[in-house]
């Protein structure tokens, strides 16, 4: 693993051959496979779990309760949620887990919704809202997001 002094990475679970760009800051509980990419300036809170050769380029904020499974690819300032009624110091936080399966793209600028999976091999266009489940193999884009194709 290749982590850059710039970067403050807390966890000890970093699978060999990942690289860790500047200005990353990771905490000490979030899990990162083998052979990861991830681009500078990027957010990995605790109750996170990444996959084997996950791309995660710059500016995403990866927050608990996110897993990426193997091979996903997450564009430039991704935003994922993890809370469907945000407000500061909320007693009644809820976290809801997201799921993005295997081999599954996402565009740049796209933000998922707290609870939502993403199929294995699916494509969310860049600037994308994704508001419910994507199934496997589909591309989705737009705002809501919407399977685009026949």
């Amino acid at each position: 693993m290749k982590i850059h002094p710039t970067s403050d990475v807390q966890t000890t679970t970093i699978g060999d051959g990942t690289t860790v760009w500047q200005f990353c800051v990771i905490l000490k509980d979030a899990k990162i496979g083998k052979n990861c990419n991830i681009n500078f300036n990027v957010f990995i809170e605790n109750d996170v779990t990444i996959g084997d050769e996950v791309t995660i380029k710059p500016g995403t904020q990866i927050w608990d309760g996110v897993t990426l499974e193997d091979g996903v690819m997450v564009g430039p300032n991704v935003t994922f949620t993890n809370d469907r009624h945000p407000k500061s110091k909320n007693a009644n936080f809820v976290l809801e887990r997201t799921v993005i399966k295997k081999g599954a793209s996402i565009g740049g600028n796209a933000t998922i919704l707290p609870g939502v999976t993403i199929g294995e091999n699916a494509l969310i266009g860049a600037g994308s809202v994704v508001t419910k489940n994507v199934p496997a193999n589909e591309t989705w884009f737009g705002n809501p997001a919407k399977k685009q194709g026949a």
